[in-house]
């Protein structure tokens, strides 16, 4: 019998992926809102697919400051954009 693979849901697109094909974000019990590319630490998370497109729709449409339940400062805006566009420089599927 295959192993069920865990499903989550973009908070941006709508769109259900596998767990490890998204990226987690992260509101730690501190309040920092962190890019989790482990998906391991402790806090409230909601899901964005690797790609900078939802990542702002997310921000914009207010989509992850809800689900965090928390604002997004503009700093830890910045930070998510700078790793998520690091993270498609590392996958190789960065602008073409």
């Amino acid at each position: 019998m295959p192993k069920k693979i865990p499903m989550r849901q973009c908070v941006a697109c709508r769109e259900k992926k596998e767990k490890y094909a998204l990226a987690r974000v992260v509101r730690t019990p501190s309040g920092e809102v962190l890019y989790d590319a482990r998906g391991k630490l402790s806090g409230r998370g909601a899901y964005v697919c690797r790609d900078l497109r939802c990542l702002e729709k997310a921000v914009k449409s207010r989509a992850l400051a809800r689900a965090l339940e928390c604002e997004i400062p503009d700093e830890a805006f910045a930070e998510l954009r700078r790793q998520f566009e690091q993270q498609e420089t590392e996958d190789g599927h960065g602008k073409e």
